[in-house]
């Protein structure tokens, strides 16, 4: 025996020999007959991949099996994919697969590779060539047949989420040698109308071969071309067509795309609800800020005692009130516009009593704001008329009018204060309550 050779167990022999398997085959394609299919109550499957002259036992590990789209039988022709590795528990080779479908769809795989390559390298799946969806769709094409059930998921959803949406229902063959020609003509047709500010593809789930027309490379071609954007949304969710990945947008079903393309209608109502109470809000601001000037100018006002000055205030406090007026009328004219506007596009999703609600809100503000403003405006005429009667109460004419005179120089008409500024012959003016009388002094009072 020769001692220098290493002593391996089992064991270690299986490792070695899986290591070489993995490490020296790639990912492969295997078309086979199915036998000994077997499927215990742990979900996995086991069975053999077998031609005339030979097999090889395979497995396919849940959840992967739940994917598939077919049911395994034995003698069922099937094209995997998978890895090779040893099974060494018992020391045998075997495939632990990641996809399986039926032997038919087998071509059609290859074609669809093939041409996505071929496609991709071309750029026709670029993301910056994509282009964004409209914030706001108003007008929605739907190429699609007119009696699947795609159709019919599309417009429920888009009936319950945003009814004022325009849609127009572009009928076609989705599966057959025909259909995919006539896809393309009407999504060239909508596409060149300008009508549409967002297009829709859309069919039910099915297999490959069903699916095919949304594989064909001018489809491809026109949907990557299209000056409008367009969306996707062909089979399940497991589903991938060309169209998928040269639309702007791809769903994974035709119901979420119609939720994908439009807004709830109750976020829109909910979004202006906010709105408006974010401008009642800004109105009694803005309301609070002129009356904040109002109070300004009146104090203002009472530091400068003159009639002519008081006056000047008092206009210009009247100019405030009546711009502060109009200011007011038009934001309120405004809220009434958006009020109605939104009124009207509601109007066709809601019940028609919240709508005479908001009109008997609206009529029960409106005469509370005017009533408001005229407040105010009666308490600044009173504050004016008490200032005016303050002003009188210290005015020297004031004096005047209860006996006393005032006298003035004739010469230079200055104020005579005390007899020691007059001599006799002095001419003065004594003014009283109702004109002035011309004194001689004969003899200053002593």
């Amino acid at each position: 025996m020769d001692r220098s050779a290493q002593i391996l167990t089992p064991s270690q022999l299986n490792i070695l020999a899986r290591d070489l398997l993995e490490g020296a085959f790639p990912l492969i394609w295997v078309e086979a007959e199915l036998g000994s299919v077997t499927r215990p109550a742990s979900g996995h499957m086991y069975f053999t991949l077998k031609d005339a002259r030979s097999q090889i036992r395979a497995a396919l590990f849940k959840p992967k099996s739940q994917w598939l789209k077919f049911v395994p039988r034995e003698g069922m022709r099937v094209l995997a994919r998978g890895r090779l590795t040893l099974y060494e528990a018992r020391g045998e080779y075997q495939m632990v697969l990641d996809h399986m479908e039926e032997a038919g769809e087998g071509a059609l795989r290859r074609a669809f590779e093939q041409l996505k390559a071929r496609l991709e390298a071309e750029g026709l799946f670029a993301p910056e060539r994509k282009r964004p969806l409209p914030a706001h769709v108003r007008r929605l094409a739907v190429i699609t047949s007119p009696t699947g059930a795609a159709v019919r998921d599309v417009l429920s959803v888009l009936e319950r989420r945003f009814p004022m949406l325009e849609v127009d229902l572009l009928p076609s063959l989705v599966q057959g040698d025909s259909a995919a020609a006539q896809i393309t003509s009407l999504l060239r047709g909508a596409d060149a109308s300008g009508r549409y500010d967002v297009i829709l593809l859309t069919r039910g789930g099915g297999s490959m071969e069903d699916l095919w027309a949304f594989n064909d490379e001018q489809l491809t071609r026109a949907i990557a071309a299209s000056q409008t954007p367009v969306v996707s949304a062909v089979g399940h969710e497991t589903d991938f067509s060309l169209a998928d990945f040269a639309a702007d947008l791809r769903a994974p079903t035709p119901s979420v795309a119609a939720e994908l393309l439009v807004p709830d209608q109750r976020d829109l109502l909910l979004r202006v609800r906010r709105l408006d109470a974010r401008l009642a809000q800004l109105q009694r601001h803005s309301l609070g800020q002129a009356m904040q000037r109002a109070d300004r100018a009146l104090l203002r006002l009472n530091a400068q005692s003159p009639q002519s000055r008081l006056q000047l205030l008092q206009r210009r406090q009247q100019d405030v009130a009546r711009r502060l007026h109009a200011a007011w009328t038009t934001q309120h004219q405004g809220r009434l516009a958006q009020l109605r506007h939104a009124a009207a596009v509601l109007r066709s999703g809601h019940p028609q009593r919240r709508l005479d609600a908001l009109r008997e809100r609206l009529q029960r503000l409106q005469p509370r704001a005017d009533s408001a403003i005229g407040r105010q405006l009666q308490r600044d005429a009173l504050r004016l008329r008490a200032l005016a009667r303050s002003m009188e109460a210290v005015s020297p004419l004031a004096t005047v009018a209860r006996g006393y005179a005032i006298l003035t120089r004739e010469d230079d008409g200055s104020l005579v204060r005390s007899p020691l500024q007059v001599r006799p012959g002095d001419t003065l003016k004594a003014r009283v309550q109702d004109g002035v009388i011309d004194v001689t002094v004969n003899e200053p009072a002593r």
